[in-house]
């Protein structure tokens, strides 16, 4: 199904990341219009105007590239073999956590390879493949969710308390840049005018990467407000 939407930002680069955040594709997955541009204006920024983008992508179109996939012979798509983890031998927490990421994505038909390792209390799997889109859901939804799953799976299976960092298709690396951006900007807002800038509302673990981010800003601190799903990070001048 073809899904489009339209944003606008400061630049055409700030619209485009916001669409297909929205949207729950890669940029190599979708259709980019630049509307306009943008203008900076005038004089003291009168008549000022935001880039405009139009951003669409077709789920159906990746799923067919899917199928036409599996039917080569030469297909080499696997999940949750030993193959394809690096290493010492799997813990049985981490073979835990990935075998259920693996039948949860086969299970909405998402085909690609997977990769897991552990370090420290932490069990690291990635997912890539050219159909994953319906994994990440709106704003990462989806993937929060198979992510929470996992890790009661995982806690299941070790006698330490272990966290899962998943990511699916590079989303979760690309939206990380995207909020550590977000939150240079609202720190330079704050240091500038000397007020507290609310952030956009965020996941858990966005506002997670957004506290310890602004950690090592000097003259900022942090702290979050509001009720979930909209609950928000506040960035806040340090007080001397």
């Amino acid at each position: 199904m073809l899904k489009t939407v339209t944003k606008t930002a400061k630049t055409v680069d700030e619209a485009v990341e916001a669409a297909i955040a929205e949207l729950g594709c890669t940029k190599e997955q979708a259709k980019i219009e630049v509307i306009s541009e943008g203008s900076e204006g005038g004089f003291l920024g009168v008549g000022k105007k935001d880039a405009e983008v139009k951003v669409s992508f077709d789920d159906g179109v990746v799923a067919e590239a899917t199928v036409a996939d599996d039917a080569s012979d030469d297909d080499d798509t696997y999940y949750g073999d030993d193959e394809s983890f690096e290493g010492d031998a799997v813990s049985e927490a981490e073979d835990a956590a990935a075998n259920f990421v693996a039948e949860v994505l086969s299970g909405i038909g998402i085909h690609g390879n997977m990769d897991s390792y552990r370090e420290d209390d932490t069990i690291y799997i990635s997912v890539t493949g050219s159909d994953c889109g319906a994994a990440i859901g709106r704003h990462g939804e989806t993937l929060e969710a198979i992510t929470y799953m996992t890790n009661l799976i995982a806690n299941k299976h070790s006698e330490q308390r272990v966290h899962v960092h998943l990511d699916v298709g590079g989303y979760r690396k690309h939206r990380e840049s995207i909020l550590k951006n977000l939150a240079d900007k609202a720190a330079s807002r704050v240091k500038r005018s000397g007020r507290k800038v609310v952030m956009e509302p965020m996941t858990p673990s966005e506002r997670r990467i957004v506290h310890s981010y602004l950690q090592g800003v000097k003259g900022v601190t942090t702290h979050s407000e509001g009720e979930e799903p909209s609950r928000c990070v506040v960035v806040t001048p340090e007080e001397d």
